[in-house]
């Protein structure tokens, strides 16, 4: 019953909302993903630069790829090509085009909308942009507790399961032993809050994606001369003209679009909530960047993985296996059998870093419930007895449950957004406005935007200090600001 469900909801209609409003989005902002594609390279640049004691718009960068850049890279498209063909590579393509207007505007409103914590942080996300822009409490409410379920409990479990398991076949690790290593690591991990946690993000995402794009890109340089005759083949499959692929067409589109839009997230809601802590100029900025970071896990990631499966020669049509097994097995087929181990170790740094971001969204969405720090323990342990337990279960029931919540949770985030986004345009029409202007770097004038429930900690008008800051220059005690 779960499946049945989970198909109708995340394999049909949520496809649909995601597409159709991406599309929608894409054509009333004037492209503007396209418009701001050479930007996104100045932005990731400037993005570097962050403000003492706040995190940078790079961190925040690599906290929403540590969840991006996933299993969904490795297993999600072994998954699309096995049953899609290579014509899924394609719509996988065409949903991150327009999923990247979609995450430019949800990111862009959780900074608008995002809050000061009191210790020089920011939260925000969904949760704060339905609360304080649509003025709906109860909805936050919902998507709260939906985001703290799906990804704070049941996508933990299962990606502690994926990890172990994976080594125990590579390596023959005991799950039991792995699961308890991997607990006491993201305990130390935890206990050091959003900064250590974006601080880990920043060692490993970079890691682990350019260790990844190298060995794929040798796969591929390696057989340069075969790269143009297997993009025609991923076009022709794609509408399909290619024989060999021709009964595929309608799965083609099918898994194209549904692998696509889970593994770049855009539109789910979850990327918002990191995308809300930096500290930038203007919340367009951000927006920019977490496009860039859309085009950066589909366009280079899961394209790498999808030219290493087509190029291997390992992969034939009617091809039965996971996702996992076609990507090992297709890397050993060029390098040897060490590119089965390269690629369980790759899985566990991509899943390393996709429970650090899944716990950070299940701890804001708590934050946003409540700021008792008694329950944040609760949750920190909740979480590490789950990693321990997903070692040595099966969580078939447990995914198809967290996969129902999460498309809940991206109806709840894609009606907000549709409500919202005359406010999306208003923003982006004003850093479009001052980069006309020749401004490098647009900054966000909230007087500018006063008919918007906007905190001033975060946003305080330009040249002039925060009220907290105005209150501690004057002596007001802390415990009084």
């Amino acid at each position: 019953m779960l499946e049945v469900i989970n198909d109708f909801l995340s394999g049909k209609l949520l496809i649909v909302l995601i597409v159709g409003l991406g599309s929608y989005f894409t054509i009333r902002s004037r492209f503007v993903q396209f418009r701001h594609f050479r930007h996104m390279f100045t932005v990731f640049k400037e993005s570097l630069r962050g403000q003492a004691g706040q995190l940078s718009s790079f961190q925040a960068l690599m906290l929403s790829l540590a969840g991006r850049v996933g299993a969904g890279n490795i297993a999600g498209v072994g998954i699309a090509v096995t049953l899609g063909g290579p014509g899924a590579v394609f719509w996988m393509w065409v949903t991150a085009l327009v999923g990247m207007s979609s995450s430019f505007f949800e990111c862009t409103l959780a900074q608008v909308y995002k809050r000061a914590d009191g210790d020089g942080l920011y939260r925000g996300g969904p949760a704060y942009y339905i609360q304080h822009g649509l003025k709906l409490k109860g909805m936050a409410v919902v998507f709260s507790v939906l985001l703290l379920v799906t990804y704070g409990f049941a996508f933990n479990g299962l990606q502690s399961y994926t990890v172990t398991h994976s080594l125990q076949n590579a390596f023959g690790f005991s799950p039991n032993h792995t699961g308890i290593a991997l607990a006491v690591l993201l305990a130390i991990v935890f206990l050091g809050g959003i900064k250590r946690i974006a601080s880990v993000s920043d060692l490993l995402v970079p890691v682990k994606t350019l260790a990844y794009i190298g060995v794929t890109l040798y796969v591929i340089f390696s057989q340069i001369e075969h790269v143009p005759a297997m993009l025609e083949t991923i076009f022709k499959s794609a509408f399909g003209l290619d024989p060999a692929f021709g009964g595929l067409l309608g799965s083609a589109i099918v898994m194209g679009v549904k692998r696509g839009v889970f593994a770049n997230e855009a539109g789910l809601g979850s990327a918002p909530n990191v995308a809300a802590v930096a500290a930038v100029k203007h919340p367009g900025a951000q927006g920019v960047v977490q496009a860039f970071s859309v085009f950066l896990d589909t366009f280079v990631i899961c394209t790498c993985t999808a030219l290493l499966i087509l190029l291997s020669g390992f992969y034939t049509p009617g091809f039965e296996g996971d996702g996992i097994v076609l990507t090992q097995n297709s890397l050993a087929a060029v390098v040897g059998d060490w590119g089965r181990l390269f690629v369980s170790v790759a899985l566990s740094l991509f899943v390393f870093t996709c429970i650090l971001y899944n716990y950070y969204l299940g701890e804001t969405s708590l934050q946003f419930l409540t700021r008792n720090r008694i329950v944040l323990m609760v949750y920190r342990a909740l979480v590490l007895a789950l990693i321990v337990w997903g070692s040595v279960q099966n969580l078939s029931t447990v995914f198809a449950f967290a996969d129902i919540t999460m498309t809940c949770l991206a109806f709840v985030n894609l009606i907000a957004l549709a409500l919202l986004f005359k406010v999306g345009l208003r923003v982006m029409r004003d850093y479009d406005e001052q980069r006309r202007a020749g401004v490098s770097q647009p900054v966000f004038d909230s007087s500018k935007f006063a008919d918007l429930d906007l905190d001033l900690e975060a946003w305080p008008t330009p040249g002039k200090t925060a009220p907290r800051e105005q209150e501690a220059a004057q002596g007001v005690p802390a415990t009084q600001r």
